[in-house]
């Protein structure tokens, strides 16, 4: 790591306790707070549960603000939108940080007194395309212009792979900003390795569905091995869908999910969207073999240490668990190629680019900060 770096003294950073973000907003805060930065952590989109609190308030040198407010992303969110951008303005106002970093686009866009940063760990219309082949309605028009805004407003802006760049740009025209790949890290550690049992686990929010958890309910009854998945039901403007097939084993803290991690012997993500995944990494990381979607970003990640599928083919899917469950040395060789690959993604690595996209706020030149939409 570039011990010369600048080091931001206090960062304003945003997040949301609904998915991966959270996870990753926590590593990277604890990482900046043991090199001596105080995270201002403030979050919006629904309340904390009690465990995702306590994770936050355990953290040395991190101070946790709580919101409800809406984000960009949900059903008539604007008002919230609005309100949040002021109570940020607040935060930033009392703290005086040296940094923003947003993991959210809108709010790129207000009259910051101090530079920004863009994190782009997904979007509408990314996801959309995905999931639907087609943009969006309408309805999703003045969503497109809050993140085109950002965006522009950004001094800097990152993601944590190449192809959700691409997407990014794809979507919502050139980046003006300077952009940068910084993959996602996990800290976890799987030290005492438990013997690997007969089953397939996914994870994720199953509502989504970009994550394509229904092509493994379609397939699980025909393998030698239970499927088993753990994941929220239901979300913000869903609904619940039975699973025919598959364990479900509710949501779990990241904590009770290593175990599982530990013991499954095939991690199964038939995605349709996924921009990084970090329950990706973190059975790689357990050891498990990987059987993926085959998508852009998944094959920029992972694309010698797993075994992909064509989203839309539950016959590929089928195939390819069966010859793993079929095939033991296979399934050995897979799960060694996946936990050497998982070793580059390690926090030590996100937080050395993120303190050089930070150092490239801190010295570049500064944006217009009046506030304008697009």
């Amino acid at each position: 790591m570039n011990s010369e770096r600048t080091i931001p003294g206090r960062i304003l950073m945003t997040a949301d306790p609904i998915g991966g973000v959270w996870t990753y907003a926590l590593e990277l805060a604890q990482a900046l707070s043991a090199r001596g930065t105080e995270v201002v952590l403030a979050t919006m989109g629904r309340a904390m549960t009690t465990n995702q609190r306590e994770e936050g308030r355990a953290i040395a040198g991190v101070e946790l603000f709580e919101s409800n407010y809406k984000l960009e992303w949900m059903e008539q969110p604007w008002e919230d939108v609005a309100a949040a951008g002021e109570w940020l303005l607040q935060l930033e106002n009392h703290f005086e940080p040296d940094l923003i970093h947003l993991n959210g686009y809108d709010h790129g866009a207000l009259a910051w007194h101090t530079p920004v940063l863009v994190v782009a760990h997904s979007c509408v219309f990314s996801w959309w395309q995905a999931v639907h082949q087609q943009a969006p309605p309408p309805a999703w028009d003045r969503y497109r212009r809050a993140v085109v805004s950002g965006l522009q407003a950004a001094d800097c802006v990152v993601a944590p792979t190449r192809a959700m760049l691409d997407s990014l740009e794809e979507q919502y025209g050139p980046l003006t900003a300077p952009n940068l790949v910084i993959p996602n890290g996990r800290s976890l550690q799987f030290r005492n390795q438990c013997p690997k049992e007969k089953f397939v686990l996914a994870a994720g929010r199953l509502w989504d569905e970009a994550k394509n958890i229904s092509a493994l309910d379609e397939v699980a009854n025909s393998l030698a091995w239970p499927v088993c998945v753990a994941g929220e039901e239901t979300g913000v403007g869903s609904s619940a869908r039975p699973r025919q097939h598959v364990l479900p084993l509710g949501r779990l803290p990241a904590k009770d999910l290593v175990p599982w991690f530990q013991r499954a012997s095939i991690y199964a993500l038939p995605a349709r969207y996924e921009p990084f995944g970090l329950s990706v990494l973190e059975a790689a990381m357990a050891g498990c073999a990987l059987v993926l979607g085959d998508i852009p970003s998944l094959r920029e990640l992972w694309d010698d240490a797993a075994i992909f599928v064509p989203p839309d083919s539950t016959r590929a899917l089928q195939n390819a668990l069966s010859e793993l469950i079929s095939d033991p040395q296979q399934l050995a060789c897979f799960g060694l190629k996946a936990r050497r690959a998982a070793a580059q993604y390690s926090v030590e690595r996100m937080l050395d680019g993120y303190l050089g996209a930070y150092e490239r706020c801190l010295h570049g030149l500064p944006q217009n900060r009046a506030l304008v939409r697009v």
